[in-house]
């Protein structure tokens, strides 16, 4: 499982250092793609096939399946690791995603999430006001 919260700083050739834990959880290869508010998804590769078997069956015939299937899979690439443990980030995703230097990866159960890191601030800033109501519309037990 990906979690927790890192910091980082993207080279002057788009690469950026994955935390070795995040790695040894991924693999070798990852799929990125855009993600949803701004930020990037980072997915194991058998993740990433569940995802799309999911999206395999969703009816072609509405246009809201094709319109996020078309956003989805179109900003992919497939990524590996160099031996620094960096992977290098397309300049279309990271003029999606606005980060130019400073971003924060952070785990998201099955899947990484890049972000800008201001965008990432006011993010969460905005969420942690929110995340006591949010969590009792989605969850029925006790944390």
């Amino acid at each position: 499982m990906l979690l927790g919260e890192h910091r980082h700083m993207l080279d002057d050739k788009g690469r950026l250092t994955i935390p070795s834990k995040f790695r040894d959880a991924l693999g070798e290869r990852v799929i990125l793609t855009r993600g949803l508010e701004q930020s990037l998804f980072v997915y194991p590769m058998d993740e990433w096939e569940k995802l799309a078997q999911k999206l395999r069956a969703l009816p072609f015939t509405k246009a809201d399946a094709r319109a996020f299937t078309r956003f989805f899979f179109s900003g992919a690439v497939e990524a590996e690791f160099d031996r620094q443990g960096r992977i290098t980030i397309p300049k279309p995703l990271l003029a999606y995603a606005g980060i130019e230097k400073a971003c924060v990866v952070i785990g998201v159960m099955n899947r990484l999430e890049i972000w800008e890191e201001g965008r990432w601030e006011a993010y969460a800033a905005a969420q942690s006001a929110l995340v006591a109501e949010t969590a009792e519309k989605l969850i029925d037990f006790d944390l």
